[in-house]
């Protein structure tokens, strides 16, 4: 592959160049980038050209590489090394408790902060403190499509903002709760981060003790979200629309609760991702009169 150097912080510069081949992806290590070069302009270098990936799956959470299921081997780690070269490399175990803990261990490198950028957004966080779902990227833009310019909403279970920062965004109001300590600080850092401390109110504490008033929108992002429900439909009205998350359908049981305190109740049902051997994520979305 014929390619130029150029230092990574021209890198998008140098994409838009006459020169430069948009078929192909550049290709970054450390400070420096190398560009693919279309025929017929002059190049720096001609590198071999690189094989597709075909190890095992990962997923990046800024300069982190995050793998999940089994305990991947040495030589499964040295792949990832070899293909991403990123600063750390963590197994993630498990995600434990209501407080949405990582079981991680680290592999290669050390666990540390980082900032992930997605759908114009950044997210800082340490993998090895808080969990980062890449599975629900296309979830999270979503909520950013869905939500309206100036309603009010409550994000019941915010975590580092995965849901608040997209519909803050998008001009909602946003009442954003976590539990975790750890995770509130992030959400606290994010909220400023993204210049959108006018659109939200963030509190630290369990939600169904912070829920105030009556909201237009409420997202419940916690698979035990249904234990909470009850909560929420004290702070609903009629048009309140309501995203509850669940691992299987639960749309029986918010049908009852719904109906039990007054409200009629139409549920839309969603595939997130699928979570293990026939168990999916899924999102009910609730829309009481």
């Amino acid at each position: 592959m014929r390619v130029r150097r150029v230092g990574k912080e021209a890198l998008a510069a140098a994409v838009r160049e006459p020169w430069a081949d948009p078929s192909r992806r550049p290709y970054v290590e450390g400070e420096t980038a190398w560009v693919p070069v279309r025929d017929g302009y002059p190049c720096d270098d001609d590198l071999p050209e690189r094989r597709p990936y075909g190890g095992r799956p990962f997923q990046m959470i800024g300069d982190t590489a995050v793998v999940r299921g089994r305990r991947p081997t040495a030589e499964e780690v040295a792949a990832i090394l070899a293909w991403r070269r990123p600063a750390c490399v963590l197994y993630l175990a498990a995600i434990e408790g209501v407080r949405r803990l990582p079981a991680v261990e680290t592999l290669y490198g050390e666990a540390h902060p980082v900032c992930h950028h997605e759908n114009g957004l950044c997210y800082r966080l340490n993998p090895a403190e808080v969990m980062y779902a890449a599975g629900n990227l296309e979830e999270r833009a979503l909520m950013g499509r869905t939500a309206q310019e100036g309603e009010r909403v409550a994000d019941m279970f915010a975590g580092i903002g995965y849901f608040t920062l997209p519909m803050a965004a998008a001009g909602a109001n946003v009442h954003a709760m976590e539990i975790n300590p750890v995770s509130f600080g992030y959400l606290a850092e994010n909220i400023e981060a993204n210049g959108l401390t006018g659109r939200v109110r963030a509190e630290c504490g369990d939600c169904r003790r912070l829920l105030a008033g009556t909201y237009d929108r409420i997202v419940m992002g916690h698979f035990d979200a249904v234990a909470f429900l009850s909560e929420a439909l004290a702070h609903a009205r009629g048009g309140t629309v309501i995203h509850l998350h669940a691992l299987g359908d639960v749309a029986d049981a918010a049908r009852v609760s719904a109906e039990s305190t007054g409200f009629k109740v139409r549920i839309a049902t969603r595939k997130v991702k699928k979570y293990g051997p026939h168990i999916w994520h899924i999102v009910h979305d609730m829309v009481l009169s």
